[in-house]
């Protein structure tokens, strides 16, 4: 069996099984629905860890180059955003959501710990699926063990701002297209992230996503846990909240005056004549 055969298979069973489990929480509603965002964290960061498997090693133990790896990430976070249309796997959608008054504190606390724990969890998925040693790709990633190549290819300010203007551009395209129709807005958000991550590849991947970072790199060496936090927290957060405030002219949660955008309407309404006023004598 092919490494490619063997990826997709594993991407279809994971992100089916997880899709199926969101469907479930979500129709018994209330609380439940929080709960999505567990398996929604769980499948993007199972895949995602994949597909930098492939990025490590698939062009010399299993012929798969850039091409295939960029066309995996575009299906992945397709398919994702397609099957979880409310949770999202990552901690700074959910932050922007409490940040627009549209969430509470408590929920949004809980919807980060699920994403956390759905990452770690699929960490570990990820190498009991290697262990299985299915390809030569995955028997030498599990001869690797915990060995693996750090994301952050560069300096973690330099890092740091990537990150940044990654979430920034993503959250704001995220802001623009809401009132569009899902068949319109899920592939154009793939697409521009899937563009995104490839532009700051050299940097640090462009995850603008803390949970899923900490399942691909924060275990990598080269860099410390502080270094990672301001890389993979720090830069997605500040890039959210800049995407909020140039496209409400203000952040909902914190201040209400708009400082960006004049509230005043275009036109003036003609003032009504005072009562008292003489009028013109008509001919």
């Amino acid at each position: 069996m092919s490494d490619l055969n063997v990826t997709l298979g594993y991407f279809l069973s994971v992100l089916g099984l997880s899709a199926l489990l969101g469907v479930s929480l979500r129709r018994r509603g209330g609380a439940w629905a929080v709960l999505e965002e567990l398996p929604a964290s769980l499948a993007l960061a199972a895949c995602r860890l994949e597909v930098h498997a492939i990025e490590e090693l698939g062009g010399w133990a299993g012929g798969l180059g850039p091409d295939v790896t960029l066309t995996l990430l575009f299906l992945t976070l397709l398919a994702h955003t397609a099957s979880f249309p409310i949770a999202t796997g990552n901690p700074c959608a959910s932050l922007q959501q409490l940040l627009l008054l549209r969430a509470s504190p408590h929920p949004t606390l809980l919807r980060l710990l699920l994403q956390l724990c759905g990452a770690h969890l699929a960490l570990l998925l990820a190498g009991r699926y290697w262990a299985l040693e299915l390809s030569d790709m995955h028997m030498i990633r599990n001869l690797m063990g915990a060995e693996c190549s750090s994301s952050l290819r560069t300096s973690p300010l330099q890092g740091a701002a990537a990150e940044m203007a990654t979430s920034f551009c993503l959250h704001l395209l995220m802001l623009h297209l809401q009132p569009r129709p899902t068949l319109l807005r899920v592939p154009l958000i793939a697409l521009a992230h899937t563009l995104l991550t490839h532009a700051a590849n050299s940097y640090s991947s462009g995850f603008a996503n803390p949970s899923l970072a900490y399942a691909v790199t924060f275990h990598c060496p080269g860099f410390s846990f502080l270094q990672y936090m301001l890389v993979y927290w720090s830069g997605p957060l500040a890039g959210m909240v800049l995407a909020v405030f140039f496209y409400m002219g203000h952040i909902p949660k914190l201040f209400s005056r708009n400082l960006l955008y004049s509230q005043k309407g275009r036109f003036r309404v003609p003032k009504r004549k005072e009562s008292g006023e003489p009028r013109e004598k008509s001919s």
